[in-house]
């Protein structure tokens, strides 16, 4: 069992970075960063501009994130999520926002995204009973 499932057992903090300097590889958990999707975990990458004459610079290539607000048919609200558009297309391809949370993984869900699957998997628990 590795540190970072110690540190928290609920795996509410999915992203870990680590410790400049320590040679052990100590994991430490963190919150979500700002551009960051929230269904999907997409984040920025880091690239090379290559030219003509094949000089390289360094660059950023960042998500297309909109804040957007989904439906969700099971809790009967709408709630506001910065996501990418890839997962936009992604919820559209799923049937909506429910059973796209349902489906998705934990690690990469932010935590309001898994505070809203967590919920949705309760009512319909609750439905079904």
């Amino acid at each position: 069992m590795g540190l970072g499932k110690l540190l928290d057992p609920k795996g509410l903090f999915p992203y870990e970075t680590r410790i400049p300097g320590r040679k052990t590889g100590f994991l430490r958990k963190t919150t979500a960063m700002a551009r960051r999707c929230e269904l999907t975990g997409k984040g920025t990458l880091v690239g090379n501009n290559v030219s003509h004459a094949n000089n390289k610079t360094k660059r950023i290539y960042r998500p297309n994130l909109q804040t957007i607000s989904l439906v969700s048919e099971i809790l009967g609200n709408s709630y506001k999520l910065k996501i990418s558009m890839n997962a936009l297309r992604s919820v559209d391809r799923n049937g909506g926002l429910d059973p796209f949370l349902l489906k998705s993984k934990d690690n990469v869900l932010s935590a309001k995204a898994l505070r809203l699957k967590r919920a949705i998997a309760k009512k319909t628990a609750k439905q079904a009973a």
